[in-house]
């Protein structure tokens, strides 16, 4: 989160805006400029808990990481400015929260590439703020306008749900496959044929639908879902309640926040950061297996077929096995085999 995102660069053009203001940054923040900016007062919403971590170390308890915004963070601040999502139902429900805390009057600022869609913004916000875009540059748009009603706000009525395998999914706007379980998940449920028991850790876990199928099916198996989107854990408990099954649900950045070792991690790790490309986390997430794992455990993912992950696995496990392939994704599995012994030398006479 060092170098500064396009966006950010449009809001560094208008610098001058804030020096006086009570500021809010949310939305898809992937930078550090809120511990750069000047204003009277900056805090930070994000439902990113490697976000919230690295802006807490410059702006301690005016960051706050959850899946709704609290009224007493929000309500403080005069200025909104709020960096579009890729999901337009993720932005909805995050934006309709945000100014449902908002003071009436106070100025909104939505910044967001074009590709993603922040033309949306407007039609959206239309008849609580009338927004007009400012400026136009780094292929982003920068919209203003001034809060004039605030929006009813329902977190239940966001809630959806579908069925796999016998499992209800629950889930919430901007979480992995809200509408319908995706083709690399089912690829890789489908590989699930042997009986699987112990530990598991579904890293990324989205909605919950990985661990809640092997949940389901396998009554041996022991529970750990993490991922670092705040919506995508409220969505993962509520998915285990809803199919009676016990597990620890916790957020964590890739390995960060997980203790101890398992039988089997298994994931569909992400690799965007936003809409750029970015293997760093399943990078992460395999590189780190083998501490994380007993002796004997599995790692278990599935990526799209043109993805360099086998050179990482080997260079990791000494070796890997492709469990079943389409034309656009691959199921990999990697063993953790016991150290080699290391060779006594015979003594001397």
């Amino acid at each position: 989160m060092s170098a500064l995102t396009p966006a950010s660069e449009v809001i560094l053009r208008h610098t001058d805006e804030f020096t006086e203001r009570r500021v809010l940054f949310a939305g898809d923040l992937q930078d550090s400029l809120p511990a750069q900016l000047e204003a009277a007062e900056v805090r930070v919403h994000t439902n990113q808990y490697h976000h919230g971590q690295m802006l807490s170390q410059a702006l301690g308890e005016n960051v706050q990481y959850s899946l709704l915004a609290d009224a007493d963070v929000v309500g403080g601040c005069d200025t909104l400015i709020y960096y579009w999502p890729k999901s337009k139902q993720e932005a909805q429900f995050q934006l309709t929260n945000l100014l449902s805390l908002l003071p009436v009057g106070s100025h909104v600022f939505v910044i967001g590439e074009n590709r993603a869609g922040v033309r949306s913004a407007e039609p959206m916000l239309e008849g609580l703020c009338t927004l007009q875009k400012i400026d136009s540059a780094r292929r982003c748009g920068l919209y203003y306008g001034r809060l004039e009603q605030q929006p009813e706000f329902d977190a239940d009525a966001w809630w959806q749900s579908y069925v796999v395998a016998d499992v209800t999914v629950k889930t919430l706007p901007g979480v992995f496959s809200r509408d319908a379980l995706d083709p690399g998940s089912m690829l890789l449920l489908g590989t699930f044929s042997e009986d699987i028991k112990g530990s598991v850790l579904d890293i990324g876990c989205g909605a919950g639908v990985v661990g809640a199928v092997l949940g389901t099916h396998f009554a041996k198996v022991k529970l750990t879902l993490s991922d670092v989107n705040a919506a995508a854990l409220e969505a993962s408990r509520a998915t285990l309640a809803a199919n009676g099954l016990e597990g620890n649900v916790i957020a964590s950045n890739v390995y960060s926040d997980i203790r101890g070792r398992f039988d089997m991690i298994v994931s569909n790790p992400p690799f965007h950061e936003g809409l750029q490309t970015s293997l760093h986390a399943a990078e992460m997430l395999i590189r780190g297996a083998a501490s994380h794992l007993h002796i004997g455990g599995k790692l278990r993912i599935v990526a799209n077929a043109f993805l360099p992950y086998a050179d990482i696995l080997d260079a990791t496990f000494g070796s890997h096995e492709v469990l079943a392939q389409t034309g656009r994704f691959k199921v990999y599995q990697a063993e953790l085999g016991r150290p080699p012994r290391a060779s006594k030398k015979k003594s001397k006479r």
